[in-house]
């Protein structure tokens, strides 16, 4: 007699995580709120901000550097230029160290934040795309739909944590931010950033940033949108593209108010 209720109840208990898994992420639009000059010539990769310093990595072989800007003023303080056979890909800065991928040569660039001299190089176990951390570990992508934790000491892999949207993997995760103990990232070739749940792997917010970017603004070799850099002084949050003139800082609108106030 009590055969059937106690099947029913595993079976529910065993379709639970699979719901939670599949929950619909909140909408986004956004607001633009200021926007800052960039140069043209910034395939951004990376964006930081610590301590009132903007870092940012850029891309492409004989082109690929790191860059401290003073975020108030925007005055350029520091350039470490790569070697021409290194792509810069994600940063992040975790202590005194900044940290910068590259994107096939298997390398994990580590830098003194101060001067941003070399240190050390770690490996890497396959391309590397987005960067930022937890206050203890690494945590960067591939290409794939999964954030991988790293040792910052070692780069030895700790975990890897598949990301899913609605219950789907969710591949081309680029750029990451660290934000209120969420991974944010971007979507390569979509014009939208997500948020995600760093155990789960769920994503849990979606933005659409689709005409951020004027197409008055946009030139011969204007690429997508890449780079997220929060400021935990203010709250801020900041996103850019590869070649885009201007840094936006957005405020999120539900999509819903953002529809309404286009009537």
């Amino acid at each position: 007699m009590l055969k059937k209720p106690l099947l029913t109840l595993a079976l529910s208990l065993t379709l639970l995580p699979t719901a939670l898994e599949a929950a619909a992420p909140r909408e986004w639009s956004y607001r633009v709120m200021e926007k800052q000059p960039q140069p043209r010539d910034h395939f951004v990769q990376g964006l930081q901000i610590v301590d009132g310093m903007l870092y940012v990595s850029t891309g492409g072989y004989g082109s690929s550097r790191l860059l401290q800007y003073r975020l108030a003023d925007g005055e350029l303080l520091r350039v470490r230029r790569l070697h021409p056979r290194l792509f810069g890909e994600g940063l992040t800065v975790l202590g005194e160290q900044v940290y910068q991928l590259t994107w096939r040569a298997r390398r994990l660039l580590v830098f003194q934040r101060e001067g941003l001299t070399p240190k050390t190089t770690l490996p890497l176990p396959g391309q590397g795309w987005g960067l930022t951390d937890n206050g203890r570990e690494l945590i960067y992508t591939d290409s794939g739909h999964e954030l991988i934790y790293l040792d910052p000491d070692s780069g030895r892999e700790l975990r890897r944590v598949p990301v899913r949207e609605n219950g789907t993997p969710l591949p081309r995760l680029n750029e990451l931010e660290w934000i209120d103990g969420k991974v944010w990232a971007n979507i390569w070739q979509e014009d939208r950033i997500v948020a995600i749940e760093p155990d789960t792997g769920r994503v849990t917010d979606s933005v659409n940033l689709a005409g951020l970017l004027p197409d008055s603004e946009r030139g011969p070799g204007t690429d997508v949108l890449n780079g997220i850099a929060h400021n935990p002084v203010d709250g801020a949050l900041w996103v850019t593209g590869k070649r885009w003139p201007w840094r936006y800082r957005i405020e999120l609108v539900p999509a819903k108010a953002a529809g309404d106030e286009s009537r």
